[in-house]
């Protein structure tokens, strides 16, 4: 059985950072697609990044120079970095995983059909 659990997350000011971590068992990080996700109630959930099978990032425009992903195999965890943190970043953030997806991870496609396990979220607050 696989189990993501988000922590990480608070509230912060704008400027601020934070340091999201995803600890994953039933399952084993650098095998496949993992990605970072956010919503916002009554909003449609955004993809924020994603980690290829063989490490290449992708971002969100809107997180692209302030945000960065990573997998830390040995811990099995995934962890986003989010630094220059705005108003609009505020939000729940999910980890996911697509197991058999090894790259080409960042596209609504992907998002909507193979991203098969999420944890619970972490919430995400930045006032201005």
């Amino acid at each position: 059985q696989v189990q993501l659990v988000e922590s990480g997350g608070g509230s912060v000011e704008t400027g601020g950072s934070l340091r999201l971590s995803c600890a994953a068992s039933g399952y084993t990080t650098g095998t496949s697609c993992m990605g970072w996700f956010r919503q916002v109630p009554g909003e449609e959930r955004e993809g924020v990044a994603t980690v290829a099978k063989n490490g290449t990032p992708l971002y969100a425009e809107s997180v692209k120079g302030r945000f960065t992903i990573s997998v830390d195999n040995a811990k099995n965890t995934l962890n986003l970095q989010m630094n220059s943190l705005k108003p609009e970043d505020t939000a729940m953030y999910y980890c996911a995983a697509a197991p058999g997806r090894w790259y080409g991870c960042f596209s609504k496609e992907v998002f909507d059909n193979e991203f098969k396990h999420w944890g619970q979220g972490t919430q995400v607050t930045v006032s201005s």
